[in-house]
């Protein structure tokens, strides 16, 4: 070995406690300024396709560099192709509305980097995730089926989108006497949703191995929500094909428009057909924190696995998906491998949860830590104070649409999602949300309800007050003044 060769043995690249004393304080610093003041950047990206990695360096760098130019090629370089979900102006989509105590547990999560695939590999991991879950279904008035004293329980996935999948499976592993897993034998199962219903629907039952074919998108009414007679009468049709319905899922709170399932009735269907029912509630379960609101989980007691997502409505850092079901055995059954490797007496007792068998991948980050942070530092009285400011805002801003002869109401608004659009038609629509959009003044995007564009303003950004609504409706107002042929400019 050369004397160099010496050295760089001896020397260590990591960043002392010092330092990430230091750095860190300088991180912290930028995300609350950064935070404090998000409302004065556009809120959607004006960077074009490319234009961020033309202007990163091409090869990364041999030797380390400073923190201080890291953080400011972050602000430089970075932040200019950032569409502000935090905004208060963020109207788009969905909320996705984190907090000051999520993102610090998120931090804590990082800094303790536990791997909780096992409550061996970290028992504080699993068993907080069990606690906080419980609180949940007790802040929601959920089912007691969905208590971890129960035959149920409660686990936080990533996203919905895995939440639907992992009850996709299990219904699909029920229906076929767990036996598909083994032998694949499901080519005449069908899957029921509304033509509202989220997208990771399909998606679910392609991974699955449904297929896209064997999921039937069944009619809604005036009001965007599914309708039962539809679906009992596509339930028979398919028996008498011969195929074999096993699974429905409802939606509360459509994130096209906000549509609200009638739970209850299907819930019958599907104990009279014996299909699993998944209730997906993913942007709108988190209204239920409010006692007046609770009416959108009607019919929930009848639902085999329930979803809504903290990281949407309810102040917690993305991602954190809850997801429950009545009988955790079917989902265990259903997803659980144990190689060698992962062998320890304490899963072999039996007394204690393994969440890698709740869930897809077998890696889990302790994502529990930033929701017990938030509903701590807010508890309860602060978190429905919040949701019926967001709902109160949403309502007054469906008056100044109904009381605009140029608007229109275009699905009915129970919580925070309004739907509305210019009577003049899609063009006109286009051309207000296009100029609305390239301002930065606000972010809206669209749907289309009955084959017409629609645009949707959905209330829920951590920050937003009513001067925030108040002013996005006079730039709307302001932008629909504006002659036609400005529309695409």
């Amino acid at each position: 070995m050369s004397n160099n060769d010496g050295k760089n043995a001896e020397k260590s690249f990591h960043m002392t406690p010092e330092e990430f004393r230091r750095h860190g304080h300088a991180v912290i610093d930028w995300i609350a300024d950064y935070r404090a003041n998000v409302e004065k950047y556009p809120v959607l990206s004006k960077a074009k396709p490319g234009e961020i990695r033309a202007s990163l360096p091409q090869n990364p760098p041999v030797q380390g560099e400073a923190f201080s130019k890291i953080l400011g090629d972050l602000e430089k370089l970075i932040l200019p192709g950032v569409t502000h979900w935090q905004s208060p102006n963020f109207f788009a989509y969905f909320p996705s509305n984190s907090s000051e105590p999520g993102i610090l547990g998120d931090l804590l999560s990082s800094g303790l980097g536990v791997q909780g695939m096992l409550w061996a590999t970290s028992p504080a991991c699993t068993e907080l995730e069990t606690h906080v879950l419980d609180w949940l279904v007790h802040m929601l008035d959920l089912p007691k089926k969905f208590l971890s004293s129960s035959a149920g329980g409660g686990v936080i996935e990533d996203t919905a989108s895995s939440a639907t999948l992992c009850a996709l499976l299990a219904g699909r592993e029920r229906a076929t006497g767990y036996a598909s897993n083994q032998r694949g034998c499901y080519g005449k199962l069908v899957a029921y949703t509304s033509t509202q219903a989220h997208s990771s629907i399909e998606k679910a039952a392609m991974i699955a191995g449904i297929g896209r074919e064997h999921v039937r998108l069944i009619e809604v009414d005036e009001n965007f929500a599914m309708r039962a007679d539809k679906l009992a009468a596509q339930i028979d049709a398919d028996r008498r094909a011969g195929l074999v319905p096993f699974f429905v899922c409802a939606s509360v709170g459509t994130t096209s428009s906000n549509a609200m399932d009638p739970v209850e009735e299907i819930g019958k269907i599907c104990q009279k057909e014996d299909l699993w029912l998944h209730v997906d509630a993913a942007m709108s379960g988190t209204a239920a924190l409010c006692p007046e609101f609770r009416h959108i989980h009607r019919g929930v007691e009848l639902a085999d696995s329930y979803t809504f997502n903290p990281h949407k409505w309810m102040f917690t850092t993305f991602d954190c998906n809850c997801f429950y079901v009545a009988d955790r055995k079917a989902l265990i059954q259903t997803l659980s491998i144990l190689p060698e490797y992962l062998r320890n007496q304490a899963t072999e007792s039996g007394s204690v949860i393994d969440y890698r068998d709740w869930q897809i991948q077998l890696g889990r980050r302790f994502r529990s830590l930033k929701l017990w942070f938030v509903i701590r530092h807010y508890g309860v009285e602060g978190l429905q104070h919040h949701i019926r400011q967001h709902v109160a805002l949403a309502q007054e801003f469906v008056s100044w649409v109904s009381g605009d002869s140029r608007f229109e109401i275009a699905a009915p608004a129970p919580l925070n999602l309004v739907c509305f659009r210019h009577r003049g038609g899609d063009a006109i629509n286009q051309g207000i949300m296009d100029r609305l959009n390239a301002s930065g003044d606000l972010y809206l995007t669209h749907t289309k309800l009955n084959g017409k564009l629609t645009l949707r303003l959905c209330v829920g950004a951590t920050r937003t007050e009513r001067r925030h609504v108040e002013r996005a409706w006079a730039r709307i107002r302001e932008e629909a003044g504006k002659p036609r042929s400005s529309a695409h400019t």
